[in-house]
């Protein structure tokens, strides 16, 4: 089965030099979602401020981008896929270099908001510069462009600790600014004009939709966010009425896109045919599965009384097996189209979970946890490709909310599995037993999901 996706653009001479430049931006963007996690202390110290609200230098980098996301999507296509791309550099790398001059918690708390509306607009122009640049390739580079998350994921840690160690907590901002001068310059040089817009009519812009899916997202994100607190009641307010407001606003948001002529999101992203069934994947198997994969260093401490060292690279064999199986699917997925992808990969990442669960039969718990952590790269690494392009090869021509959409569901599986995973063990007496099970409900929920992916549009070839 294919779809009616019309011609592919012809492809530009400098696609190196611009899959190199996007992803880029991309790992710039991905680094900085989790390279602050190892300097809290020394942001926490370096500020005199408190270890919750310092914790918000983290959170605010997350609902920044949830609440962006989806604005930055439609920006992109209004304002042009390059010139948003560079409106973005600058207002990250300039965000970035006000973080590391604050001189108090809360400022950076904000600027690391504003920090995030920059890093929202990569996703969807990086997008929809690689699906208007890499012709008849498009589906390829597509795929290969989100390795950058799991090696942002990766080796972000990583450089936070260098940076502390050898320099300071701020050094972690200021390092942006050279990288993104640097996107700037060969953005300019080799990245193609967008095409004019003479003739072409823009919609006005959905004040209402963006409003009501705003703070619908916000309001949940708050929730979510308090139950991620030590000591969180689940009967509290802080929980209960975010929780209503977000849930209220959204449904009033589904129910206004679909009655306005030129909607925020058009319904058909969201819940079409086709489309539905690759934002529920990307939610779970992606965002989801990312969330407790971040929890699997904690694990290690808690259960195994793993240094908090060794624990932190117990999950390098998993990057790397993402990376090197997301290029292998992706150069096969022509020939395997989406489905079979997406049934083996996420199987593979629910026995890779159910693996993290079990005590270690006869090995060193380092080492379990290791390969388990493996496997479930290996699922992810299967079935990235075929969810990112399931999406994109509907509709090439909204590429860039797509992209935004498909973040955005990201976003939000993996603030949602940390923040009810945290919740759940936070008042045991021996979270590790107890996180166990967690990782053995959660996938049981991955196999019980299994035949969503039955919903899936399938397409073999290129787009």
């Amino acid at each position: 089965m294919t779809a009616a996706t019309g011609a592919a653009p012809a492809p530009s001479p400098h696609r190196i030099a611009i899959f190199s430049t996007v992803s880029l931006a991309l790992l710039m963007s991905t680094l900085d979602g989790t390279i602050v996690a190892t300097a809290l202390h020394a942001i926490q110290h370096g500020l005199g401020a408190s270890l919750n609200w310092t914790s918000w230098v983290i959170t605010a980098y997350s609902v920044g981008l949830v609440l962006a996301l989806s604005l930055a999507g439609k920006l992109s296509g209004w304002v042009g896929r390059r010139r948003f791309f560079l409106i973005s550099v600058v207002v990250f790398a300039g965000a970035s270099l006000c973080c590391g001059l604050a001189n108090n918690i809360f400022l950076l708390i904000a600027l690391r908001a504003v920090q995030a509306a920059g890093g929202a607009g990569f996703t969807p122009s990086a997008t929809g510069i690689i699906t208007d640049n890499f012709g008849e390739a498009r589906d390829k580079a597509v795929g290969l462009f989100g390795s950058m998350f799991p090696i942002g994921s990766m080796i972000g840690p990583i450089f936070g600790g260098l940076f502390v160690t050898y320099w300071s907590w701020r050094g972690i901002f200021f390092v942006n600014v050279p990288i993104g001068i640097g996107l700037i310059a060969l953005c300019l040089r080799y990245v193609p004009r967008d095409a004019p817009r003479e003739g072409r009519a823009r919609a006005p812009m959905d004040a209402g939709g963006l409003v009501l899916l705003g703070t619908g997202t916000l309001a949940l994100m708050l929730g979510i966010s308090y139950l991620g607190e030590a000591g969180a009641n689940p009967a509290s307010p802080l929980l209960i009425v975010p929780l209503i407001a977000g849930f209220a606003c959204l449904a009033l948001f589904g129910r206004h896109i679909r009655r306005v002529p030129n909607p925020f999101i058009a319904p058909r992203l969201i819940g079409g045919h086709g489309f539905g069934a690759v934002n529920v994947i990307n939610i779970l198997y992606g965002g989801a599965v990312a969330g407790m994969l971040a929890l699997v260093p904690l694990y290690a401490v808690d259960r195994y009384h793993i240094s908090a060292l060794a624990s932190g690279t117990v999950l390098t064999a998993e990057g790397i097996a993402v990376v090197v199986l997301s290029a292998l699917a992706t150069m096969a997925l022509r020939r395997t189209g989406y489905r079979w992808p997406l049934y083996a990969g996420s199987a593979v990442i629910a026995i890779g979970t159910l693996g993290i669960a079990v005590r270690p039969p006869g090995i060193s718990p380092y080492l379990w946890l290791a390969i388990a952590g493996c496997v479930m790269g290996i699922g992810s690494g299967v079935s990235a490709p075929a969810s990112r392009n399931a999406g994109l090869q509907l509709a090439p021509d909204q590429s860039a909310e797509l992209a935004a959409l498909r973040s955005t569901g990201r976003q939000v599986g993996q603030i949602g599995a940390v923040s009810v995973s945290t919740a759940i063990i936070a008042q045991s007496a021996a979270p590790g037993l107890l996180q166990a099970k967690v990782f053995i409900a959660f996938a049981v929920l991955l196999v019980v999901c299994l035949p969503v992916i039955a919903r899936v549009h399938e397409h073999r070839g290129s787009w």
